[in-house]
């Protein structure tokens, strides 16, 4: 029999699970009609293409991985199975935070303005850039999922290890001395998305103030423009790294659970956060795109009209 708790806990994944692939579902549509009618697609959409796919795979591991990990964790004692989910999430993280981390770097390049010589010359070159840091991010994730694929034995043991533990003093004794959780160590590569993330933020941040005094001396359309340009790459970059601290905020609060006295009840809340990663930045993308938010208001007034006749 489910509990008040397990029940609650599959309403709100199922609820987010269903939002976010809608969300990213309508991103990767909107473009890909458009890509058919103009036969031809640009860079930015090319990028939140990719995006939206990663994103889609994410939500799709994560809601499987948080209802094996509430309702069926003897599942995860089948070694093949546990090194598929792993694998899978591991791939599908990396690639979403690098394609993110890209469309960050791309609003960069293609809205701030320096003097620099090489940034110049990646300014020029911005799409071929753009192409080859997609393939690498795709090489980075497959690689990393490889390699995590041979950590995953000494990270079960780990956790098997630590349930069995009835205090705090000696969980932490046996890790130090038997079972360093080398994966714990190793998810700290995310730190290098999310520093490249925030130099774009601080970049962005750095022409803007250029620009605000340039603006004192004479204000044009133009520059109006560009400042606007500004505002809406930094909100999309700020998001991003809002999002993604709290969702490794949350991987970690559902990760060390087994140390707290509520420790089902925290997996199943660092689950729920986690998951508004993947729904609640790409909604916010959609908000700050242009095209997607004119296109959903089209919808939305359309289906307003077909409901009243």
């Amino acid at each position: 029999m489910f509990s008040i708790e397990d029940h609650i806990f599959l309403i709100i994944t199922t609820a987010e699970f269903i939002i976010g692939m809608f969300v990213n579902g309508y991103i990767g549509l909107v473009i890909c009609v458009d890509w058919i009618k103009k036969k031809k697609i640009s860079t930015i959409d090319y990028i939140l293409t990719s995006f939206s796919l990663s994103r889609i795979g994410l939500l799709c591991i994560m809601t499987v991985n948080g209802t094996i990990l509430a309702f069926y964790p003897g599942v995860y004692e089948n070694e093949k199975i546990k090194v598929v989910l792993n694998i899978f999430w591991t791939f599908t993280n990396y690639l979403s935070m690098w394609f993110a981390t890209c469309l960050n770097v791309f609003y960069l390049f293609k809205i701030a303005n320096f003097s620099h010589r090489l940034f110049f010359w990646l300014k020029w070159r911005i799409e071929r850039v753009v192409h080859w840091s997609l393939l690498g991010s795709l090489a980075i994730s497959v690689l990393i999922s490889l390699i995590q694929a041979t950590l995953t034995n000494s990270d079960y043991d780990f956790l098997k290890t630590a349930r069995h533990k009835r205090n705090v003093t000696e969980l932490f004794h046996v890790s130090k001395i038997q079972y360093f959780d080398p994966l714990t160590l190793f998810n700290l590569l995310a730190i290098i998305p999310f520093t490249v993330s925030l130099i774009s933020f601080f970049f962005l941040i750095t022409s803007l103030w250029r620009h605000s005094k340039q603006m004192k001396s004479s204000v044009t359309g133009s520059r109006n423009s560009s400042t606007e340009a500004h505002v809406e790459a930094m909100k999309t970059v700020t998001s991003f790294l809002f999002f993604l601290f709290v969702y490794y905020l949350a991987c970690l609060l559902a990760t060390f659970s087994y140390l707290m006295k509520e420790s089902r009840l925290a997996m199943m809340s660092g689950e729920i956060i986690a998951i508004l990663y993947p729904l609640g930045h790409s909604l916010l993308l959609i908000v700050g795109n242009s095209k997607l938010r004119l296109t959903s208001v089209r919808m939305l007034r359309y289906g307003k009209t077909a409901c009243m006749m």
